[in-house]
């Protein structure tokens, strides 16, 4: 029975072939097939149904429905059963389908006479492109040879649509990775920038989806599959054997390159007519559905891994590598799946923007977009399914947007507010030089962030008087094993070298959570971000931050240093990380190194409690910086890379900035320098409440810099503290409205 139902599907796959080869156009080929399909499987309905936009399916060709109901019958993602088999991806199979849960009657199709109905996506590793449906007056499941021949059909009905087999009038038959198209995502940096798309993974194409001779197939597939374990094994071999979580992920690779079960559905796919890549991409597509559907976090991600190996195989078919002769574009906006800091370093600063389908706004990839100063969307789904090398793209990084291909009015309009945005930045050149003094003579100090050497010529073309935050932990992040001291000790030297006269705060390393360096071991914890991070892991495991340390004093080579814990919780964790300078400080001078000209000793205020700390936390300190996007979160209860929740609370809040203000009084009670590092302090609304609020410092990217600066200097901030003060009295929740009521009726601010 299975090797006659083979048969069958070889069959109706080899008239399909005839079907791609043969003249005529997309709707004529399409009609053709839906005859071919009823036919071979003894149906009295197949109809196609396709996307003609994100939200929105057409019937595009029936044999058996009404005739004029084709391009008519349109529903949405996820109404009735058709719309539920493109919104879900998986079968439906009823042998009673207006009985079904979702139903939707048509009743221009006439299928009110069918009881039965098998609907199946059509769909190339993992993008939707629409649905197959076989439908008959019998009551009756389909069975299992059924639903699977009409799944291979499906797959070669994708590869068809990709290869522009069905091309005609109308949005649902318009050709692929031509249409415009929007992504939404989280913003892990501000900005707005235009370019072309340049694919750190190019689309593999499947140009033969039906195997002239199933041995000859068999024989390709297995072939590439034993190279895919040599290389695998070979892998595993030069692997870091101190690296466990490496030798797990490569563990996991393997056994999925061993899998029988992997093995035995590709071999099967190939049995029913699929060509060898056509099998692995079918596989692909169906690991790809059920991970979009996996709630378990190990198992998405062991689902990843056999998505990675999928494209390896598939690479190895068909020898699309990487290296496919495309040429980066003038004005490349990066698109990837993900992206590790060593390989965004590769590609330098003349990136205009990076579109990740994945990420996280606290990622490797963001610290470098920030330090960039790139646009960087994360998050934003499908964009890989459907990006093309030199699409034109759009990068909305105040929205979270992305435009792909835009239509002429979206384009136009961006670009009037690149327009916009360059004459600010020329307004902005001419205060560069100038100090940051509000109307009421308040001067406000602006620093900038920074992580990477290549940073430091932005000291002076921002107009920044210093690095209020140099993120040290960047050069762990990049490399494959641990920095050596001397290493650091350069690096850190290059870095005050290029600063010149002007302060550098160094923040000791910052890892855990969403930092995780690649050569050391994994912590699995259910919340990382209130988990085992930053100088929690410096005291826990000394070695590293004493390392760190004497880099730190050798590079200041007799200059002042100024050095900053992260994520102090309470004063205990403060002291002992103090004392541990204090002790190198010790051991360098018994050594005959020469001693840094002046200490400071910092913390990063970035919990609540440490507001709440005792009076001698305040006094020991040298310096305390406001590490805002943890407060915030923290305070708010509030994850930051969560889109959901992280909107709803605003910096302006009544409640948030009485925290500040108790922060400002205490520092101010024991004369302590007070500075307010993060997102936050560079928008120019927010930055200017903060001084406002009597904060005298602030630190933020180079390019904010000159908006914050321009803001500033337009301000009276003694009768912006009146307007806050008065609205905090009100009870309102957002001081927010006020402020901006205030700034639009105020004529010397423009």
């Amino acid at each position: 029975m299975v090797q006659q139902s083979e048969t069958e599907s070889r069959k109706l796959l080899g008239r399909l072939r005839e079907e791609m080869a043969s003249e005529g156009a997309g709707q004529e080929r399409l009609d053709r097939i839906t005859h071919l399909i009823a036919d071979s499987m003894q149906t009295e309905v197949c109809s196609v149904y396709l996307f003609r936009d994100n939200d929105t399916l057409e019937l595009c060709a029936t044999e058996g429905l009404n005739p004029e109901a084709v391009h008519q019958t349109r529903m949405r993602l996820g109404e009735g059963l058709v719309g539920r088999v493109a919104k879900t991806r998986q079968i439906v199979n009823s042998a009673n389908a207006p009985q079904e849960r979702g139903f939707r009657f048509m009743p221009e199709t006439g299928e009110e006479v069918y009881s039965s109905f098998l609907g199946v996506p059509i769909q190339r590793v993992g993008q939707a492109l629409g649905v197959l449906v076989v439908q008959s007056k019998e009551a009756r499941e389909y069975s299992g040879d059924e639903i699977y021949a009409l799944e291979v059909v499906a797959m070669v009905l994708a590869e068809m649509a990709e290869l522009g087999a069905f091309l005609g009038e109308g949005d649902a038959l318009a050709p692929l990775h031509q249409r415009a198209f929007s992504f939404d995502g989280g913003i892990g940096q501000e900005g707005n920038s235009e370019g072309r798309v340049f694919l750190h993974d190019p689309r593999v194409v499947v140009t033969n989806p039906i195997g002239d001779d199933p041995d000859a197939e068999l024989e390709r597939l297995r072939a590439a599959v034993d190279a895919l374990r040599v290389s695998v094994d070979e892998m595993l071999r030069s692997a870091d054997s101190d690296n466990a979580e490496e030798l797990q992920v490569l563990d996991t690779y393997r056994m999925f390159a061993n899998s029988k079960g992997w093995m035995r559905r590709m071999e099967a796919d190939i049995a029913r007519g699929l060509s060898a890549e056509a099998a692995v991409e079918k596989e692909q597509s169906g690991a790809r559905g059920r991970m979009s559907r996996v709630p378990d976090a190990y198992l998405r991600e062991r689902l990843q891994d056999l998505d990675d190996l999928s494209n390896r195989l598939l690479r190895q078919l068909t020898g699309q590598g990487r290296e496919t002769g495309a040429e980066m574009p003038d004005t490349p906006v990066l698109v990837a799946r993900n992206i590790g800091p060593g390989e965004l370093l590769e590609y330098g600063r003349g990136l205009r923007g990076i579109v990740l389908e994945e990420g996280s706004v606290g990622s490797h990839a963001a610290i470098i977009a920030r330090a960039w100063a790139i646009p960087l969307i994360v998050n934003a789904k499908g964009i890989l399914s459907e990006a093309l090398n030199g699409d034109p793209i759009l990068i909305d990084g105040d929205r979270g947007q992305v435009h792909l291909r835009p239509d002429e009015p979206v384009a136009a309009a961006f670009r009037d507010k690149l327009a916009m945005q360059a004459k600010a930045q020329e307004r902005y050149a001419s205060i560069r030089d100038l100090p940051a003094t509000s109307k009421c003579g308040t001067t406000v100090n602006l620093y900038m962030n920074a992580g990477l050497i290549v940073d430091l010529p932005s000291l002076k073309s921002s107009g920044a008087e210093g690095v209020g935050l140099f993120r040290t932990e960047l050069q762990f992040l990049i490399r494959n094993k641990m920095p050596k001291r001397s290493e650091l000790a350069q690096t850190y030297n290059r870095v005050m070298d290029s600063a010149g006269d002007k302060r550098v705060v160094f923040r000791t390393l910052d890892i855990g959570s969403d930092k995780v360096l690649p050569y050391m071991k994994r912590q699995e914890e259910p919340n990382p971000a209130l988990g085992w991070r930053a100088i929690r892991v410096g005291l826990d495991k000394p070695g590293v931050m004493r390392m760190q340390l004497q880099a730190l004093i050798r590079a200041a080579a007799g200059r002042p240093l100024w050095v900053m814990f992260p994520f102090i919780a309470q004063f205990n964790e403060f002291r002992d990380a103090r004392q541990h300078i204090l002790d190198e400080m010790a051991r360098e001078d018994r050594l005959g190194h020469v001693l840094p000209e002046e200490l400071h000793v910092g913390a990063m205020l970035e919990t609540p409690s440490l507001a709440f700390a005792p009076r001698q936390f305040y006094e020991m300190a040298d310096f305390i910086s406001i590490g805002g996007n943890d407060l915030k979160q923290f305070f708010y209860a509030a994850d930051r890379e969560n889109e959901r929740v992280r909107r709803r609370y605003d910096t302006l809040n009544v409640s948030f900035l009485t925290l500040i203000e108790q922060i400002v009084w205490r520092c101010a009670d024991t004369k302590t320098p007070l500075s307010f590092c993060g997102e936050d302090a560079g928008r120019p609304i927010e930055a200017i409440c903060f001084a406002a609020m009597g904060l005298q410092s602030l630190s933020m990217r180079p390019a904010s810099i000159g908006p914050v600066k321009h803001l500033l200097r337009r301000t009276n901030l003694e009768e912006l503290r009146d307007v806050i003060d008065t609205a905090r009295r009100s009870g309102v929740q957002s001081v927010r409205p006020a402020v901006m009521d205030w700034l639009r009726s105020s004529d010397w601010v423009v």
